[in-house]
This record gives C-alpha cells, structure tokens and sequence, in this order.
C-alpha cells in the first residue's frame, strides 16, 4: 500500500512512518518544508501526482495555547488544511486518516454518584469544543467528513513520544534539577504512547471501516496521577508533586476538565490499546529510564 503522511517531521509524523515502512508500506513522508497544507493547490498538486492509496493526515498546529493566541490561524491550518487534504486525496480514490484530539468535546462529564465509575466520551457522542484549538479541530473534522466519505477520523489525547520534550520528559528533568513539582488534578485524559497510537493506525487502515475512532491507551487519568505515575516508575518516588487546580495555573488556553476517551469502535474492528500505565512503562524501559521492581 502507498501511504502519504503529511507532517512527517513531527513526532507522531515520525513514529508513523517508521512503522508503515517497518510493515511493508510504501511511505511517502511530507513535511512542512514539502507542503503547505495550507495551499490548496499545492496540496491538490502533490497528492494528485503521488497517487496514494491512503493520506495520513497527522500536519497540524499542536501549540494549544499559541491556537488561543491565533484563533483564525489555528482554522486555517486544522481545518482548511485538513479540507485540503481530504479533497485532494478524494480526487485520486485515497483514503484519509485525519489525527484530531479529545479537546473536541467540552469536558464536562462528571463522576457517576456512588458508582466509582469515571465516564467517558464515546465516538459519536457530540461535540462541543471550550477552546480554540479543541474547534480548529472539530472544524477539520466536519470538513475532512464533508470532502472524503473513505475517511478514518482519529481522536487521540495526551501523547507521549521519544526524542524532543514531552510531558513525562518534563516531568523527569524538573525533578532531576529539584524543582518544586505542582500538577493540575482537575484535568482528566488519556496518556498516549506514541508507538502504541501508530501501530493502531497502521492496521486500521487495513480494514477499510471507515468512520470515528478513539485511539487512546486504555483508561484515563488526572495530570497529577500521570505525572505520579511516571516519576515513581523513573525512580522518583520520593518528589512530592503539589495538587493545583486549573485555576492555580492561568494559561492562555483552557482545557476541558474530563475527555477520558471510550474506544469502542476500534475494539470492534479487532483494535486495542493496552493501559497507559503499561505504556508509560514501555517508554521509560525504551527510554532506559525505568526503574525495575525488586523480586
């Protein structure tokens, strides 16, 4: 199969394309020095002469407070670009794989009374973004199920991958240099490996079942008990971590406080996720930063 990824110097860009060429693809891998997503024409262009089977679309403006800043730009580049994309591909018969985020929904979901049970967002529950870069990618959303009826929307959140910096990554490198640590516990979501999100794409573009899915590693959590989490596996356990609210961490942004994702429709077509904290695991083992526990 030839795959087109787009935004393929990026982190998940990255991931995805050693993982499609470790299993057999034949990958064309674009990034923003290859394609402005933004250019319609440039776009149609250059699908239309590579000819793919499938687009992945992972390009997109990821900085969610430079999003609050920029609003319009943040359209322009989640939504239009992904418009782009979706027709361009539509064009040549490809299918599209547009990557989009929990920070649709509005994160309003409250615990169950007496239950113990956390709720989550199912694939075709509404969404209802709070901020600007939870809409540039619902608009990109609507506009990629518009333009191309072979595509996969993928909902993921929180991810965390190998080489530059990350969540975990900050975590760890505040503690080394004995910071004081304090971490949001009003903010819930689903930590995602990178590794695992890519391997999840890569066999539901096999499937040819096209639709919405959440690929997220299994349960969610707070900030908080993420970062915790992590550091104890690091071998930090001894760091306090402060418990804030998102009020005591002004942002230019506001994330929705529970996006806890449900992965339903992949689980139907044979694709799961293991728990993040077995995936946190993963990482910092990759990392060689994990901390075995003693027989």
């Amino acid at each position: 199969m030839h795959i087109v990824v787009t935004g393929a110097a990026g982190k998940l860009g990255q991931c995805l394309t050693q993982t499609l060429n470790t299993a057999g693809h034949r990958v064309t891998a674009l990034d923003r020095d290859t394609l402005d997503i933004t250019d319609f024409a440039a776009t149609r262009s250059t699908i239309g002469d590579l000819k793919p089977d499938v687009v992945i679309h992972s390009a997109a403006w990821t900085d969610v407070d430079g999003c609050a800043r920029d609003p319009e730009r943040a359209v322009l580049v989640n939504g239009f670009g992904a418009q782009h994309a979706a027709l361009a591909a539509a064009e040549v018969g490809a299918a599209i794989v547009y990557i989009s985020s929990n920070e649709v929904f509005d994160g309003e979901l409250t615990l169950i009374p007496d239950s113990g049970i956390q709720p989550t967002y199912r694939e075709y529950d509404t969404p209802r973004p709070i901020n600007a870069y939870g809409y540039s990618k619902w608009v990109g959303e609507q506009s990629v199920m518009h333009s191309n009826r072979n595509c996969y929307i993928v909902r993921t959140a929180w991810l965390f991958t190998h080489g530059g910096t990350n969540f975990i990554h900050t975590m760890l490198n505040a503690a080394q240099a004995g910071k004081s640590l304090r971490v949001v516990i009003d903010e819930i979501a689903n930590p995602t490996y990178s590794a695992d999100l890519a391997d999840a794409i890569a066999a539901l573009v096999q499937t040819e079942r096209y639709g919405i899915y959440h690929l997220v590693n299994a349960d969610a959590c707070s900030r908080w008990q993420f970062a915790r989490y992590a550091l104890d596996r690091a071998g930090y356990a001894d760091t306090p971590i402060a418990r804030i609210t998102r009020r005591e961490w002004p942002r230019p942004s506001t994330p929705p406080e529970n996006t806890g994702l449900s992965n339903l429709a992949g689980r139907a077509v044979g694709i799961t996720l293991r728990s993040w904290q077995d995936a946190v695991e993963a990482f910092l083992e990759q990392e060689g930063l994990l901390v075995k526990d003693e027989a």
